[in-house]
């Protein structure tokens, strides 16, 4: 009885221990009291700071992003998990879907609060008002119920990033995405079928304007009478932000612009400008003689796919080095796409969050999603796993970074490297420029600021005015930036429901946060 009465003493000193060891280990907060962290630290390499995945539970990430999903993707699936499940002990869902579908099916999956990891999103695609309806995590909150996410688990995204891009994407101090390493500048321009042009004697190195495109698309329309000249839709037209370089001071969905190549700082709404009027003017021309897709306003395809399907002659795009070859090596037609750019070179706000990966709110292990993305950011091998699919069956290796495309590359060709990580990690396709990466650098240097850079919006004073100009928007965008209505008649009655809707108390909101973030630049 005295050895039991012993043993029993013994065991409880040892509890003891050991529990004022872990109270020690514990991580604390701001306010200098003991929090528990979820899950282990983990390095740049996305590893945790004992260097195992023991301690990890097992976990399954749901990625969601836009695009059309690949025949071969369980197989990139499992190959991705083997570095996975090494590293962080967790395996991958990828959720692709259609571009034409994303909108709508995204604010279900928020509204409804569907279970799931990790988002695509972006400043021109919802994000502002997403994070006003609490769809994401701050990513940096010192507070927030898991810690600074990014500082426990993004070392290696804090390294490669330029501070320029969590910066620009910041909403009232916090980052709700962490934004893709790519072009931070941007230019708006065509991608074009340089083959049919070749065949038809075209010859596109004078194209500056919108305008000089009419002779081009009329040969297209006459000579190749199978072909759509010109393929527009919804967000993909000359009125895009990224090609009439509009600022909308961070989410495209909320009216009020400054023109990204412009010096004003006064916040006007789109349809007050000039070059708003003429863009729907010559897209309306463009519409009734025939060079634009009479599904515009309604179509689900994206414009990438479009030129895949092969009888399209030009898209509307943003641009950057490379762009044309990134885009035929995706679609199967290596070296048959080039592009024209059109506009200055411009960066905003909305370009440093122009391509994000979020953390959903409904995530059961935020903190092992953020190992994620940081692996993104920094595992050459599973970013391009993401990208081109698997090394011997989708491509081969010309050199260490130069690839070729198989057979099989047709069934995972995702073309989305500008949604994932690191694009700087990215092999390069035979077919494009060995210094496309130096390119991009140089191509971020020589870009004009806008003079709204560093400001976002936030819309929580009027969510209930932006939300009633969305659907205002939904139904009058589309048919007016494609053409197939007549702006002289429509344009009115659009700018009359935009009114009654709340329009002038967003644009008097909008100004008044601007001004008083230029005011403390000062």
């Amino acid at each position: 009885m005295h050895v039991l009465r012993k043993s029993a003493y013994v065991a409880l000193m040892l509890l003891m221990a050991a529990s004022l060891a872990l109270s020690a280990c514990a991580k604390k907060d701001s306010s200098g009291e003991a929090k528990a962290s979820p899950s282990p630290q983990a390095s740049s390499e996305g590893k945790t700071e004992t260097g195992s995945t023991s301690n990890l539970p097992p976990y399954k990430l749901r990625l969601v992003y836009p695009g059309a999903p690949q025949k071969d993707q369980k197989m990139v699936e499992e190959a991705m998990n083997k570095i996975l499940q090494q590293k962080i002990n967790a395996t991958i869902e990828l959720v692709p879907i259609d571009w034409g579908q994303w909108d709508n099916k995204v604010n279900l999956m928020i509204a409804s609060r569907e279970q799931f990891d990790i988002l695509f999103t972006a400043q021109w695609n919802g994000h502002a008002v997403n994070v006003a309806k609490g769809a994401f995590l701050a990513l940096n909150d010192d507070n927030g119920p898991y810690g600074n996410l990014l500082q426990k688990h993004g070392k290696g995204i804090l390294e490669t990033l330029d501070p320029t891009f969590l910066e620009g994407a910041k909403i009232d101090g916090k980052n709700y995405g962490v934004p893709t390493n790519k072009e931070l500048a941007a230019s708006g321009g065509v991608l074009y079928r340089a083959d049919i042009a070749q065949e038809l004697g075209l010859d596109l190195s004078n194209v500056k304007t919108v305008q000089d495109l009419e002779p081009i698309l009329k040969t297209v329309k006459e000579k190749k009478p199978d072909m759509i000249p010109l393929f527009l839709r919804d967000g993909e037209n000359f009125n895009s932000h990224y090609f009439a370089q509009y600022d909308y001071l961070g989410d495209a969905t909320v009216p009020g612009v400054l023109l990204k190549d412009g010096d004003s700082t006064k916040v006007v709404p789109v349809h007050e400008l000039d070059r708003y009027k003429e863009y729907l003017k010559i897209t309306r021309d463009f519409y009734q003689k025939g060079y634009i897709n009479k599904d515009a306003p309604t179509t689900t395809l994206s414009t990438q796919d479009a030129l895949k399907a092969g009888n399209v002659f030009m898209i509307v795009a943003s641009l950057k080095p490379g762009k044309d070859a990134e885009v035929a090596n995706a679609i199967g037609m290596p070296g048959k796409i080039k592009q024209v750019e059109m506009t200055a070179r411009t960066v905003s706000t909305g370009d440093t969050a122009g391509s994000m990966l979020g953390i959903s709110t409904t995530s059961k292990d935020p903190e092992r999603a953020m190992m994620f993305i940081n692996l993104l950011h920094t595992d050459k091998e599973l970013n391009n796993l993401i990208n081109y699919g698997i090394e011997g069956v989708h491509y081969t290796k010309v050199s260490d970074n130069i690839i070729k495309p198989t057979d099989k590359a047709k069934d995972y060709s995702p073309g989305a490297n500008w949604m994932f990580g690191n694009q700087f990690l990215n092999y390069l396709y035979e077919s494009e420029d060995p210094q496309k990466w130096e390119k991009f650098r140089e191509f971020n240097k020589s870009a004009k600021k806008s003079p709204g850079l560093g400001f976002t919006f936030n819309s929580e004073p009027v969510k209930q005015e932006v939300g009633a100009i969305v659907n205002v928007r939904k139904k009058y965008d589309p048919a007016l930036d494609t053409g197939s209505v007549d702006p002289d008649s429509t344009l009115p009655k659009y700018i009359d429901e935009l009114k009654k809707a709340g329009l002038d108390k967003i644009i008097a909101e909008k100004q008044k946060q601007l001004d008083a973030f230029l005011a403390s630049k000062k």
